[in-house]
C-alpha cells in the first residue's frame, strides 16, 4: 500500500452547504480507493466510509452485470435558466433537482423544477430532493404543487421514517429513503415502516460495495445508485454497485463530476448522452490537487 494521498478541490456550486470536497485517496494492490466522509460524520459514520476505501483498494468488487449505466442529471439549487442549461447540457433523460434550500423560497424551487421540466421535454423525467427539510403537511402541500410537472418521485421529503410514511399514504407521488439508508440498520426499519417505494444507496455510507448488495436486498425495494459528490475513484465504486445490482430501473445520481472543478483523473467518469461506461479510472491526476492536512490523518485514523 502506498502512502495516503489528501485532496482537496473547489466546487463550482455550492451543494448541501458544500464549496469543496476533500478526502483522501488510498492505493492498493486492487487500485485506488477514496475516503472523503462529510466534515459533520464522526468516527462509527466514517467508519462505513473507510470499509469503502478498503474494499476498493484491496479486494474489488464483484463482477459487473451491465457495461454501462444510465444517470441523471443534477440541478442543485440554482436559478432557473443555470437548470435549464444544465440538463440541457447533460444530455440525459432524467433530472433530481435540489429543492427547500435553505435562504430559498418554493416559488423558487417551482420556478427551477419548471425549467427542468421544459429542457427535458414531456417524455423527461423529474425528480427532486429536499433532504428531509419538510415537515408532513408542508411535503404533502408542495409536493402536490410540484407534481404539475410530473414528478418520478420525491426524495427524502421529510427526515424520519414516520413522516415519510404519513407523505407517502397522502400522495400519489413515490416517495424515496436517502438519510433514511444510510446506516446498515436502518433498511429493515423502512421496510416495516411502509415508508418509501424506492431506496437511494450510496456506498462510501454503507461501507462499500458488497455491503450495498446485502443493504437493497434486506431492504427490498427497487435501488437508486446516487453519489456522495465523489471523485471519480469515489464514483467509480458507486459505478460498480450499480453495475453488480441484479435490477437497475431507475437512472443513477452519478453523473455528479460537473460539480468540481477539477478531478484526479486524466478520464474523468463523466457521462455521455446520459450513460455512464462501467470502468475503473486511475488517479494519475491526484498531485493537481493534493494538499498536507493532518486533520484527514486523524480522521482516517479515527475511524479505524
Amino acid at each position: 500500500m502506498s502512502d495516503p494521498v489528501i485532496f482537496r478541490i473547489p466546487m463550482r456550486t455550492r451543494f448541501r452547504g458544500q464549496t469543496v470536497r476533500e478526502g483522501v485517496l488510498l492505493r492498493g494492490p486492487a487500485g485506488w480507493g477514496e475516503f472523503s466522509p462529510f466534515p459533520e460524520y464522526g468516527p462509527r459514520e466514517c467508519a462505513r466510509w473507510l470499509a469503502c476505501a478498503r474494499e476498493a483498494a484491496f479486494e474489488g468488487w464483484p463482477a459487473p452485470l451491465r457495461s454501462r449505466v444510465p444517470v441523471n442529471a443534477t440541478v442543485p439549487a440554482v436559478g432557473p435558466e443555470h437548470a435549464h442549461e444544465l440538463v440541457r447540457q447533460s444530455g440525459a433523460g432524467t433530472a433530481k433537482v435540489k429543492v427547500a434550500e435553505k435562504g430559498q423560497s418554493f416559488a423558487e424551487d417551482l420556478a427551477r423544477v419548471e425549467a427542468v421540466r421544459d429542457a427535458l421535454g414531456p417524455g423527461g423525467k423529474v425528480r427532486v430532493d429536499a433532504n428531509g427539510a419538510w415537515e408532513v403537511d408542508e411535503a404533502v402541500r408542495k409536493l402536490k404543487e410540484l407534481d404539475r410537472f410530473g414528478l418520478e418521485y420525491a426524495e427524502q421529503p421529510c427526515a424520519t421514517l414516520a413522516e415519510l410514511a404519513r407523505v407517502r399514504l397522502a400522495l400519489d407521488v413515490p416517495i424515496a429513503a436517502d438519510e433514511s439508508i444510510r446506516r446498515a440498520e436502518d433498511p429493515l426499519k423502512v421496510r416495516a415502516a411502509e415508508a418509501a417505494d424506492i431506496a437511494v444507496v450510496k456506498v462510501q455510507p454503507l461501507g462499500g460495495v458488497r455491503e450495498a448488495l446485502r443493504v437493497v436486498e434486506a431492504c427490498g425495494l427497487p435501488a437508486v445508485v446516487s453519489s456522495a459528490v465523489e471523485t471519480s475513484v469515489g464514483l467509480a465504486a458507486g459505478l460498480a454497485l450499480a453495475a453488480a445490482l441484479p435490477e437497475l430501473p431507475y437512472a443513477c445520481g452519478l453523473g455528479t463530476l460537473s460539480l468540481l472543478s477539477g478531478d484526479v483523473t486524466t478520464e474523468p467518469l463523466m457521462p455521455v448522452g446520459g450513460w455512464l461506461e462501467v470502468r475503473r479510472p486511475d488517479a494519475d491526476a491526484v498531485s493537481d490537487f493534493q494538499i498536507d492536512s493532518p486533520l484527514w490523518l486523524r480522521r482516517m485514523e479515527a475511524a479505524q
